[in-house]
């Protein structure tokens, strides 16, 4: 079965730069919301209690012929959506538990599911904390009922620490907090009392998004139609360095351009993602990176399910990626993190110093006060993370000497 994905993800390819860095992160996409949000482009749709149970099915099964060709044993495992709360208890149990056959000891592993306030009620929590779920990620988004009902959410504000304290008494240890900044008529007076709600709560992990109008979305076409309008950049601007200043000083440095941790609770799943490191994703639209290879699995899920059970790739794109296409985005990604492109890393993975491959970057970006470098690596400055990503874009285009 899917045997074009398994000489690819097995064997490697001669183009490869180096032997093909070990898989042990998994990343798994259940699709099923109690309701669509109005901003999320993500692939997700209405839970339909009759497609649950196939879909379990196939993505254990895809996970299973992965694994005959190849033992994994990961490291961190992610469970995402959509909401993977929304399933009925006996099969997010079976799904999880599924998952930890491929999994390293309890002792070493991030397990990671993704849950929205009031999904996560004390028999969803026990099943989490059973099946060794150590860390929840809620989406809470605000704190302010008006900015929520902006969002299309259905949930409450005082759900969100109903939410955090159910799992906190299964004795899941790890809670992270999703918030989200740039609301239509949100002030940096709202916003800072939603950190602050947040921070009550005490989390371990806060990650913190501008919002985006992203096409398609109910949002993108309210915004079209004039019915929500954008908040000024500046508010925005002055919105995110609010949370620069707020969250570092109650104990959560900030590690990425959007996320803030107690020292030791940083997301290492999302680390994979910013070093470029393998990982494979299941799923319907999952995404994944194997041996050079960039994948994505179909956005249908009855079409994902099909394809699984009639032993077809479900991939609907793939790609090789060149040497310095890879490097290129090892660049890019590792600037998200406040640790920056650390020059020795970088050096020993890919043969090259990345402050002589991007020097013409490097140098404007150091000249305009958006960047920083040393003999250790680059960094974006204060200045830099307001506007990282046209940094970010000029190490994906510069000319390089690879």
């Amino acid at each position: 079965m899917m045997r074009v994905i398994c000489d690819l993800i097995c064997y490697g390819k001669a183009q490869a730069m180096t032997t093909p860095a070990p898989c042990r992160s998994l990343y798994v996409h259940v699709p099923f919301c109690r309701s669509r949000c109005g901003y999320c482009d993500f692939y997700s749709r209405v839970l339909d209690p009759a497609a649950v149970t196939p879909l379990v099915d196939a993505l254990l099964h895809e996970l299973a012929y992965y694994a005959a060709e190849r033992p994994f044993c990961f490291d961190t495992i992610y469970v995402g959506g959509g909401t993977p709360t929304v399933l009925p208890p006996s099969e997010l149990e079976r799904l999880l538990r599924g998952l930890r056959r491929y999994a390293a000891p309890r002792n070493e592993l991030e397990f990671t599911v993704e849950a929205n306030p009031a999904t996560v009620p004390e028999g969803v929590a026990a099943v989490l904390a059973a099946a060794g779920v150590q860390r929840v990620s809620i989406g809470a988004q605000s704190f302010n009922a008006t900015e929520l009902r902006v969002l299309e959410r259905t949930h409450q504000p005082a759900q969100v620490a109903e939410t955090v304290m159910t799992c906190r008494r299964a004795g899941i240890r790890q809670v992270n907090l999703d918030l989200i900044f740039g609301i239509p008529e949100q002030t940096p007076r709202s916003w800072l009392q939603s950190l602050q709600a947040a921070l009550a709560l005490e989390p371990e992990h806060l990650s913190c998004y501008g919002l985006t109008y992203e096409p398609g979305t109910p949002l993108r076409r309210r915004l079209e139609a004039g019915l929500v309008r954008r908040v000024d950049h500046d508010l925005e601007a002055e919105m995110y360095e609010l949370t620069l200043e707020t969250l570092p000083a109650a104990g959560l440095p900030q590690y990425e351009i959007s996320n803030f941790a107690r020292p030791g609770s940083e997301c290492r799943h999302n680390l994979r993602y910013w070093h470029n490191e393998p990982y494979l994703g299941l799923g319907p639209s999952a995404a994944g990176f194997i041996d050079e290879v960039r994948y994505k699995n179909v956005a249908d899920t009855a079409a994902y399910v099909q394809a699984v059970n009639e032993g077809r790739s479900p991939w609907s794109e793939q790609e090789q990626l060149p040497p310095e296409r890879r490097v290129r985005e090892s660049a890019m990604l590792a600037l998200r993190l406040t640790a920056g492109l650390e020059r020795r890393r970088f050096q020993e993975r890919y043969g090259t110093d990345p402050a002589e491959l991007f020097a013409a970057a490097v140098e404007r970006h150091v000249k305009t006060g958006l960047l920083e470098a040393d003999d250790a690596g680059l960094r974006l400055t204060r200045a830099g993370l307001l506007v990282a990503d046209t940094v970010m874009a000029d190490f994906l285009s510069v000319p390089t000497q690879l």
